[in-house]
């Protein structure tokens, strides 16, 4: 029974690292746990970002981890794609649905309005069935769902660090994506 179980792993786990080096070969750029609930996802990206430094860690990255762990999500429960490749230009919407499709979170968080908009072209077919417009347009702070997925636009999460305001808006919004618990 155990090395069935132990079988089904590793091909689980062949199969992701294949898919998302596929993917990194194209262009995507993405970590953190490929098996997580939430995937965070960005264009807007920070100036040491821009300058080599890794995604989520600065500011935002640490933000966003702790408002995560404060809701109860686990702290390595997360990962993260960006909505632009190397030199800053946004992937082509159908390459964005593939990774999403790929890292299969039940929680998609875009993290600014970048993200949010590539978001809509390549979801564009399901977000039209949507018979909330606020939920189709994704429109900040509202929790739409979408092929089986939770997708909260944060829209401008980097930003609305430096006013307290601003910091609890997002505070607020991102206490309607709570951990869903276990499936089964």
């Amino acid at each position: 029974m155990a090395s069935e179980r132990d079988a089904r792993r590793s091909a689980c786990l062949d199969k992701t690292t294949a898919e998302t080096s596929a993917l990194a070969a194209r262009g995507v750029r993405m970590g953190g746990n490929a098996f997580s609930a939430v995937l965070l996802v960005k264009g807007e990206l920070a100036e040491a970002e821009k300058d080599g430094e890794p995604p989520f860690s600065g500011a935002d990255g640490r933000a966003l981890r702790a408002s995560l762990e404060r809701l109860g999500y686990a702290p390595e429960d997360w990962e993260w794609l960006l909505s632009v490749d190397e030199g800053g230009e946004p992937l082509d919407a159908a390459l964005l649905r593939e990774a999403v499709c790929a890292l299969d979170p039940a929680t998609l968080v875009c993290c600014d309005e970048a993200a949010a908009m590539l978001l809509r072209e390549a979801y564009a077919d399901d977000l039209a069935l949507i018979d909330s417009l606020d939920e189709a347009m994704l429109a900040p702070g509202v929790v739409a769902h979408v092929c089986g997925m939770r997708v909260l636009n944060l829209g401008g999460f980097a930003a609305a660090l430096s006013d307290a305001h601003e910091k609890q808006v997002m505070w607020a919004r991102l206490k309607r994506i709570p951990p869903l618990g276990e499936p089964f």
